[in-house]
């Protein structure tokens, strides 16, 4: 293992915290070009909500339709990163989501708590996300609201 030294690792800590940062800015603004430059090509995701994704294209379609109605607020805190190599890390983020939405008319909303599990890649100069799963611990949503939304492909 490539080691890093001291101020290397707090300086890929920081890369690595402010590319957690854009992805959660990037989905709740749906800057989706913004969203997709964060992650690799090959980057797969596991949602339980909506299963296994197996490229950054995949996971950007399918989130898209998913949050096209959707008012959300992403928080991510308190990371755990450790590196592997000096071009690999792990990192488990605790998350709050939450979701807004009219349906039948009526404001719903969804909230959830767990965490992100993922793996960064640190490829032409830069982290990206290569793996993510999330794991909700507790949700709650408003009486009558359906969730997840429905993807249509």
């Amino acid at each position: 293992m490539d080691a890093l030294s001291g101020i290397e690792k707090l300086m890929a800590l920081e890369e690595i915290k402010r590319l957690k940062a854009k992805r959660d800015r990037a989905a709740d603004t749906k800057d989706w070009a913004l969203y997709e430059s964060l992650h690799a090509p090959d980057h797969v995701s596991e949602n339980g909500d909506y299963g296994r994704w197996t490229t950054a294209a995949e996971m950007i379609a399918n989130t898209r339709k998913a949050m096209e109605n959707l008012i959300t607020a992403h928080h991510s805190h308190t990371p755990e990163i450790e590196f592997v190599s000096a071009t690999k890390a792990t990192g488990i983020w605790a998350m709050e989501g939450l979701s807004f939405w009219k349906q039948d008319g009526e404001e719903r909303w969804f909230q959830a708590f767990g965490h992100y599990h993922e793996y960064y890649d640190k490829r032409d100069g830069r982290w990206m996300f290569t793996w993510r799963k999330l794991i909700y611990y507790h949700t709650r949503k408003s009486p009558g609201a359906i969730f997840p939304p429905k993807i249509d492909n």
